[in-house]
């Protein structure tokens, strides 16, 4: 087997929140991943690095009243420490806002405009006179101009599904100071991305990517490609664009620049040669792990700037689904939007990790986390099938004198637990993590039937069986072993202990080829504790809390501008007659299933169960509830609304919802209703 030279990157995680489970699916899915490859012989580099630029990190640092570069260097650490926690191990991580990162995204950049694929061009935008900036249509609320519903995005209602500019809101104002904002003109820069499309529809379909995401990736050709806004003005957290002063780059200019910057920093610190896995002659491999989320910035625009710069492309992109908690996206609420930190106080790391390979694959599907499951699994799989071989043997062999038997008294099986190190290379390879782990517990259950049918504690009892009883244990201990070195990938630090007892140099996959014989071991110590069901409700109640400071800090750092404002937007309605309101049909419904709108900043899909029958609804609340917030919880809908043909779908209602500039809140009833329940 050849060495191969790799380098792997996840995702840049924004620096301006916690890590939560859904992140940590991807981490821990590609350090399994490089673990393995590691554990193979293969020269393979992670790295990694914040994404630390954007208005919502200026906006976030001015709030809390320190600098961005305070705020991204905070939260980097706790990033890290997160990651850390879980056993993800990056070679390299660092952040968009370095010197290594000002340097390429200012270089991809020049090569870009050098060949031709940069345009300007003035656009109208809206602008905040108090705060001096530009403001994106998140930042826009008011009335909208068709059907005068208040609180509306500043490109679309959800109301009535009209499209039109900020500037034809009726009294918009800025979300960020309550100011009315004007119109005003500013030169934009433009990537070309038109210039690419023979080679994106010929690179997509190279099996770069996942048949399933090369599909839906189809939508942007039948549709046409667009020109990309990568100009965004001053002020802005972020790097100026070279011959463009008061221009910065778009935060998703620089990020995945980030992979190439964070690698330069180990190559400078570790000698390697940058341009054998960045330059346009590179013979490493590439690969990208990310979610299905951003599938698009990282196959059509990334690739497309690393062609216009004369770059590499990668070798392959690896796209996972979302995580759900109990069949249900996560919910904080519920207390199943779990952070990190919170998970790692109640319960060992480590199990995240088996449990997620134990039901990963390389498909684009999400992944649930199943409460109730994940406790049967651990508990039966980690430490009832594999811990329990190593304690079950260890005591015979120190009673024998601490050293395994000088001969492999059944070949035959050792043989075959090596030999199926072969397949389950493979299926790791694939990232095919759960067929990997399904075997390996298959031979758990073998060496576990093949120790309770020799019954070593039996013989024990019997007079001159003593090395009857070592030979078997010390057969269970090889097989131990095997087990030990094929979960390495997924269980680092278990696997470090049971380096230490097995008094092991290495647990390579190669390192498997050689039994133990006449080896001495180290006293057992216990290398995994069994799940209390207890703390997983500890962990729920906490997170709930969480939420709960969370939402305190949040009301009371509400100021009168911002009260103000929002009573600004909501001007009392045409007087209407008792007759008009009884023809609204308000039901209650509860929402089915919820998911991002792709094309869309500002709308959810959402499935809506009215007891018997479903409805597609489009609604604008995407800029304040994460999808999985929202599975489960009931609602107020308007059930005689007549479908609106929207560029997205068709949309078969309306929920109900309040706001203001802290937030926007759905109605939702109390308890007791049930869906398909007129309101009364």
């Amino acid at each position: 087997m050849s060495r191969r030279k790799i380098l792997v990157t996840s995702a840049l995680p924004y620096a301006n929140g916690d890590i939560h489970l859904g992140h940590l699916l991807e981490y821990i899915q590609t350090d399994m991943w490089v673990r393995f490859q590691k554990s193979r012989g293969h020269e393979c580099h992670y790295v990694c690095a914040d994404d630390a630029h954007g208005t919502a990190i200026m906006l976030r640092a001015e709030q809390e009243g320190i600098t961005p570069e305070e705020l991204i260097a905070r939260v980097n650490e706790a990033h890290q420490a997160d990651f850390a926690k879980f056993g993800v191990h990056f070679d390299n991580y660092s952040s968009t806002n370095s010197d290594e990162n000002r340097h390429f995204s200012g270089e991809i950049y020049r090569r870009l405009r050098d060949a031709g694929h940069i345009a300007t061009r003035d656009i109208e935008q809206m602008y905040d006179p108090e705060k001096g900036l530009f403001l994106a249509d998140r930042f826009i609320k008011g009335t909208c101009p068709k059907c005068h519903t208040p609180d509306q995005y500043g490109d679309n209602c959800e109301a009535c599904g009209t499209t039109y500019t900020p500037a034809e809101l009726i009294n918009p104002v800025s979300a960020i100071s309550g100011a009315t904002p004007e119109l005003r003109t500013s030169t934009h820069y433009f990537f070309k991305l038109p210039d690419f499309k023979e080679f994106l529809q010929e690179w997509l379909q190279s099996g770069t990517v996942q048949p399933q995401i090369a599909n839906k990736l189809q939508e942007w050709f039948e549709n046409g490609l667009k020109e990309w806004d990568i100009s965004r003005d001053a002020p802005y957290f972020g790097f100026e664009i070279p011959d463009a002063p008061n221009k910065f780059f778009y935060v998703w200019v620089d990020a995945p620049i980030g992979y190439v910057t964070s690698f330069k920093q180990l190559a400078d610190r570790e000698g390697l040669d940058f341009d054998s896995y960045w330059g346009p002659n590179a013979d490493a491999e590439l690969y990208h792990f990310i979610g299905k989320d951003i599938v698009y910035f990282h196959a059509l625009f990334w690739p497309s700037m690393l062609k216009g710069a004369n770059m590499r492309l990668p070798t392959g992109i690896n796209c996972h689904g979302f995580v759900t908690v109990n069949g249900a996206k996560m919910s904080k609420s519920r207390g199943t939007f779990i952070k990190a930190d919170t998970y790692a106080q109640f319960l060992e790391p480590e199990y995240l990790r088996y449990y997620f390979a134990a039901k990963l694959n390389s498909r684009v599907e999400d992944l649930d986390l199943n409460l109730e499951d994940f406790v049967t699994r651990v508990n039966s799989d980690v430490v009832g099938k594999v811990v329990n071989i190593a304690s079950r043997c260890a005591g015979f062999i120190k009673k024998a004198g601490g050293r395994l038997s000088s001969t492999v008294t059944e070949p035959e099986l050792l043989q075959r637990f090596i030999d199926a190190g072969d397949d389950i290379a493979a299926a790791f390879e694939a990232r095919e993590f759960n067929q990997g782990v399904r075997q390996i517990m298959a031979l758990a259950d073998d060496a576990n039937t093949y120790i309770a049918d020799k019954a070593p504690w039996a013989l024990a009892k019997q007079e001159g069986k003593e090395q009857e009883v070592l030979d078997i244990c010390s057969t269970g201990i090889n097989l131990f072993r095997q087990l030990m070195t094929y979960l390495y990938p997924i269980l680092p630090a278990m696997a470090t202990k049971a380096q230490a007892f097995l008094q092991v140099d290495s647990l390579s996959w190669d390192s498997r080829l050689q039994p133990l014989i006449d080896h001495a071991i180290a006293p057992f110590k216990p290398l995994a504790q069994r799940v209390d069901p207890k703390a997983i409700e500890q962990m729920l109640d906490a997170s709930k809390e969480v939420l709960a400071e969370e939402q305190q800090i949040r009301n009371g750092g509400q100021d009168a501008k911002a009260e103000t404002a929002a009573a600004a937007m909501e001007p009392i309605a045409d007087e209407i007659t008792i007759d008009d309101f009884f023809k609204v049909d308000l039901r209650i419904a509860r929402i089915a299933n919820a998911g991002y709108v792709e094309g869309s900043k500002k709308l959810l899909q959402l499935t809506l169960d009215l007891g018997g029958e479903t409805r597609n609804v489009f609604s604008g609340i995407r800029g304040h509830y994460e999808p999985e917030q929202l599975i489960g919880r009931l609602t107020v809908m308007v059930a005689n609304l007549a479908p609106r043909k929207m560029r997205f779908g068709v949309s078969e209602g309306m929920v109900l919802a309040t706001g203001n500039d802290d937030g926007l809140y759905l109605l939702s009833p109390d308890c007791g209703a049930q869906p398909g329940q007129r309101v009364s």
